[in-house]
C-alpha cells in the first residue's frame, strides 16, 4: 500500500510574490527540524528545484499535467514523496494561471489533483487593507481549491504587519506568518528566472540557511 505524506502547496496571486523564497525556506526549516522533506515544483521549471534540492537533500521533482497528463500527477507525486514525512509543492505563476484560458497545468489544478491545501504568499509591500479583498477573491474563486492560510511577504514594519493582520481578521483565512522586506533574501535573476543554484553554490547554500532561520 502506498501512503501519501502530509502535503501543502505554496502559491501566490502572481509571479514575483516570493513563492520560491517561502517554499525553499519552509523546506529548509522542516529539514533542519529533522523531517524528511519531499520537494516538488508545478510545471517544467528546472531552476527552482535546484534550490529545493539544496534545502532538503532530496531531488526536486516536477509535477506537470500539461506534459504528463493529469492522470500521472498523483502517481509521480507519490513516487517522489516515498519515505518522506512531509511534501512541499511550489506553484507556478499565479494560483489560477494555466494553459491559455483554462486551469490546465495551473497551481490550482495540481492542488486539486493532490487534494492539497494551499498557502498563499502575498506580496504586501504596497498595500494594507486591500490585502483582505485580494485574499478573499483568491480563496473564494474556486470552491475546489482550499486556501488554508496566508504568508505575508515583504512587510515593511511592525505597524504595517498590524494593519495587514487587522484587515485579514474578517477574510476567513488564517495569517500563518509574515516575512520582512530585506535585500538579503533576494536572488539574482536573468531572462529565464533565478540564476541556478549550481552556478552560485556557495552563495546559494548560505541563502537557503538564512531562509530556514527566517521562516
Amino acid at each position: 500500500m502506498v501512503t501519501s505524506p502530509p502535503r501543502l502547496v505554496i502559491a501566490a496571486p502572481a509571479s514575483g510574490s516570493g513563492k520560491t523564497t517561502v517554499a525553499t525556506g519552509l523546506m529548509a526549516a522542516f529539514a533542519e527540524s529533522g523531517l524528511a522533506v519531499s520537494p516538488h515544483k508545478v510545471g517544467p521549471d528546472y531552476i527552482d528545484p535546484g534550490y529545493h534540492a539544496l534545502a532538503t537533500g532530496r531531488p526536486g521533482r516536477n509535477l506537470d499535467p500539461y506534459l504528463c497528463g493529469e492522470e500521472l500527477v498523483a502517481p509521480l507525486f507519490l513516487h517522489g514523496a516515498a519515505g518522506a514525512d512531509v511534501a512541499v509543492v511550489e506553484g507556478v505563476m499565479g494560483l489560477y494561471d494555466g494553459a491559455g484560458a483554462s486551469e490546465l497545468a495551473s497551481t490550482a489544478h495540481v492542488a486539486k489533483l493532490l487534494r492539497a491545501p494551499v498557502v498563499l504568499v502575498v506580496d504586501a509591500s504596497s498595500q494594507s487593507r486591500s490585502v483582505a479583498a485580494l485574499v478573499h477573491g483568491f480563496a473564494s474563486w474556486d470552491a475546489g481549491v482550499r486556501v488554508a492560510g496566508v504568508i505575508l511577504n515583504r512587510v515593511g514594519s511592525d505597524r504595517h504587519e498590524e494593519l495587514l493582520r487587522e484587515a485579514l481578521d474578517g477574510a476567513g483565512v488564517e495569517v500563518l506568518g509574515a516575512l520582512r522586506r530585506t535585500a538579503s533574501l533576494s536572488v539574482p535573476s536573468r531572462h529565464l528566472g533565478l540564476v541556478p543554484a549550481a552556478e552560485r553554490r556557495a552563495e546559494a547554500v548560505g541563502w537557503v540557511k538564512e531562509l530556514a532561520g527566517r521562516v
